[in-house]
């Protein structure tokens, strides 16, 4: 299983705090880094409680002693209100989730979600277009976590693009590590593309590329890749939720070493990395962002031990060399600083949960295309690297130049060991990427229309001023016209 498709849980009970000091759910620190056991995906401490009520920022901090946030933190936070003001929320765009087994109460689930949160019900399609999903088993761990990751994409999509349509395409095998999962994943992506269905992919999942029989194995994989790159679809991944390092094939122990996951290394994908943001009740930045190591997981990032590196980064050479590195952009994905979910398919009388990883920054950022393409006429931007890496920082990306994603863990075989991670700095990094975004910039860049600049967006503290300035002229888009 891959840690780059996990998602974190904290339950709304006394008893998690006891349980998190005990349960792995991802890490905890010792001597400044982060210390990684492997646990089954989508581990959620207390497993068997949850919140009756959904919790804000401050029930979070006085119950577990982290951030949680709800939609209107995020969408204030990543400066989303301009557009939805505008009349750019998604509308006429379509976000395709990956999921294996899916969640057998997604509908309701999302409709209760939304209701909480005063947000309209998306077109929310589903699909099993590689065969039918097995009965869910509320008892199988592996279903109950992949209905957690499935809640969590469609939920956190939807909130960021609110006007968009979901397509939510099942698949009725488990992808783990190395092949396992992946040739049921890839005929559902073909499926949905040949069809039309999908502007965007998000894919919260992924394995390490030393799992994986021999480097043509993955290549032998990549045609739902290269049939969405001839139609324009942009494809996203998480990089992972354990800093520089990963699972083996086994499923327990990570590499001792530095590793990466596929998708997210695949040039024909957008790799999503994580940041931990620290908000106020009304989205405020109470301090800069800096890159998720947080004591629960840590950003995946490193270069590719498969692909080159591709054109797209060869402005980014000194950083990553001749191979092909990721993260590609960055978005909240800490525990402290996490989400908060509906799910009733298990103690539905509990149904809300707090959730982090990598695999909530991939939906969300799905959410950005989809209001890009819109803003583009309604046109899909094509190809997303491409664009994201001709802009400037002032055309929507935030670097980001604290925080690093070194971790250290114990494996089964009783020896602790210390994976050293990359660390943030000015510029393009292995730990943050090209930083983060400010989604009225970046949009309308990718859109090639006017843009917003947002004085002191980042870091400016409670006193900083925030207004906007339209500019008419400098970077339009990603074909520079």
């Amino acid at each position: 299983m891959s840690v780059s498709r996990r998602t974190f849980s904290i339950a709304a009970a006394a008893a998690a705090l006891a349980l998190l000091a005990t349960l792995a759910v991802a890490a905890h620190r010792s001597g400044g880094a982060a210390t990684v056991e492997p646990v089954p995906f989508a581990h959620e401490v207390g497993s068997d409680q949850g919140l009756t009520a959904p919790p804000s920022t401050e029930d979070c901090l006085s119950l577990f002693n982290i951030h949680c946030y709800h939609p209107s933190q995020f969408q204030a936070a990543y400066d989303l209100l301009p557009l939805y003001a505008s009349g750019i929320n998604g509308r006429g765009s379509t976000i395709a989730i990956v999921d294996s087994f899916g969640s057998p109460t997604i509908r309701h689930d999302l409709r209760a979600f939304d209701q909480q949160y005063g947000l309209p019900d998306p077109s929310l399609r589903i699909y099993q277009p590689a065969g039918s999903v097995p009965a869910f088993d509320p008892n199988n761990s592996d279903m109950v976590g992949w209905a957690e990751e499935t809640t969590l994409d469609v939920e956190w999509a939807h909130a960021f693009a609110p006007g968009a349509d979901i397509a939510l395409l099942e698949t009725p095998v488990s992808e783990t590590e190395g092949v396992t999962g992946f040739p049921e994943i890839v005929h559902a992506e073909n499926w949905a593309i040949d069809r039309g269905i999908g502007d965007v992919i998000s894919m919260s999942f992924g394995a390490t590329e030393q799992t994986f029989p021999d480097a043509n194995s993955i290549y032998a994989l990549r045609s739902a890749f290269t049939n969405a790159h001839a139609h324009n679809v942009a494809l996203l991944a998480g990089t992972s939720d354990t800093g520089a390092t990963d699972y083996e094939l086994n499923l327990e122990d990570l590499y001792p070493f530095p590793v990466t996951a596929w998708p997210a290394t695949d040039p024909l994908v957008t790799a999503i990395g994580g940041t931990q943001l620290t908000l106020d009740d009304n989205g405020n930045r109470l301090a800069d962002d800096v890159v998720w190591n947080d004591g629960f997981g840590a950003g995946g990032g490193g270069l590719s031990s498969v692909f080159s590196r591709p054109d797209f980064q060869d402005r980014v050479r000194n950083v990553v060399g001749r191979a092909r590195g990721v993260p590609d952009i960055s978005g909240s994905a800490a525990v402290d600083g996490g989400v908060v979910v509906y799910y009733s398919f298990v103690n539905p009388t509990s149904p809300w949960h707090v959730f982090g990883g990598v695999s909530e920054a991939t939906p969300e950022f799905a959410g950005v295309v989809a209001l890009a393409d819109q803003a583009n006429h309604g046109r899909r931007i094509g190809d997303l690297n491409e664009a994201l890496y001709r802009l400037n920082d002032d055309t929507g990306l935030v670097d980001v130049t604290q925080g690093d994603n070194t971790v250290s863990f114990t494996n089964t075989d009783g020896n602790a060991y210390t994976v050293q991670g990359y660390s943030a700095g000015p510029g393009y990094d292995l730990a943050s990427g090209l930083g983060t975004f400010d989604g009225a910039q970046l949009v309308m860049a990718l859109a090639g229309k006017p843009y917003f600049v947002r004085h002191h967006f980042f870091g400016g503290g409670p006193g900083s001023r925030h207004h906007f300035v339209r500019h008419h002229d400098g970077p339009h888009g990603p074909a520079g016209h």
